[in-house]
């Protein structure tokens, strides 16, 4: 029962297309002015999960947005989707694995520059650590972490150069609380806030900035489907199986349900705006409170 609720959360921290309220309504989508109209970004990993909902947000915000998925199909279902909600998104299509430096190398030829990078790809796996082979650490490294830092190599410099630019690395809870069941991934979690704060040090007395976002349980419409699986397995209700899952292996959330991705979007869209500019250097969290520590 543990992995499988451990499964869960996993998948939570990855996938959703509808923010939710805490009474299970849809989130009231509204516009905040953040003065990124016109600015092009780049979120990758965008075809689905807390990237889709971050690339959605910043087109309702009016910024031009470079979709990227594995696929060509993948990212014109998410172009599709977004601008069914957003009609007057402005959209790019990247069809590039970001996981690897022939994508990264397809993704610069194609933009040059960008001014606002969310390294959000990632990969996750449970496996226990006398089973997790050097192969596995390698890879789950090479898309976790190396393709933030191929990114953010590429594009800095562009940034520096104009005085603006923001670079965002999706991290996670786990990068504090180090799963057991995902050492790995915990691990290269840790590495990508310790790579922004590095690159934040670059960027002394500029208008370019670099942080993290360490998002905690996270909803979403796999996840939903997972859990009312599950939960009639159990012959349970799928609030009662969240409960349960909040009260056993997550005791200490503040929340008290799964954050939506929209939730975890809006910080990262607002740590991508002019209105964050003083915020450099930050590991921020929009974990629901699970992670018990005062700064």
């Amino acid at each position: 029962m543990a992995t499988l609720i451990t499964i869960i959360h996993v998948f939570a921290c990855f996938f959703l297309r509808v923010g939710l309220s805490p009474d299970g309504n849809s989130f009231h989508r509204i516009t905040m002015n953040l003065d990124i109209g016109g600015k092009l970004a780049l979120v990758t990993g965008s075809s689905a999960g807390i990237g889709y909902a971050v690339a959605e947000v910043l087109a309702r915000e009016g910024a031009k947005v470079i979709v990227n998925g594995r696929t060509e199909k993948r990212v014109e279902n998410a172009i599709k989707q977004i601008r069914s909600s957003v009609p007057q998104a402005k959209l790019e299509s990247l069809p590039a694995d970001l996981g690897n430096a022939d994508g990264v190398r397809v993704a610069v030829q194609k933009f040059p520059e960008v001014e606002i990078l969310v390294n959000n790809v990632g990969i996750f796996e449970i496996k226990s650590f006398e089973q997790i082979p050097d192969e596995d650490w390698f890879r789950l490294f090479e898309v976790n972490v190396m393709s933030g830092i191929r990114l953010s190599r590429a594009y800095l410099a562009g940034m520096r150069k104009q005085n603006w630019g923001r670079i965002i690395f999706i991290s996670s809870e786990s990068a504090l609380q180090i799963p057991a069941e995902m050492i790995h991934y915990g691990t290269t979690k840790t590495a990508q806030i310790a790579v922004s704060r590095g690159l934040a040090e670059l960027t002394v007395g500029s208008g370019v900035t670099v942080n993290s976002i360490l998002p905690g349980p996270t909803a979403s419409e796999g996840v939903s489907e997972f859990v009312d699986r599950l939960s009639n397995q159990a012959n349970q209700s799928a609030s009662d199986f969240e409960k349960q899952f909040f009260e056993k292996m997550r005791p200490t959330s503040l929340l008290k349900r799964f954050a939506s991705t929209e939730e975890v979007a809006n910080l990262v869209v607002y740590v991508s705006s002019p209105l964050a500019s003083a915020t450099n250097g930050g590991a921020l969290r929009v974990d629901g409170g699970v992670v018990r520590t005062i700064i």
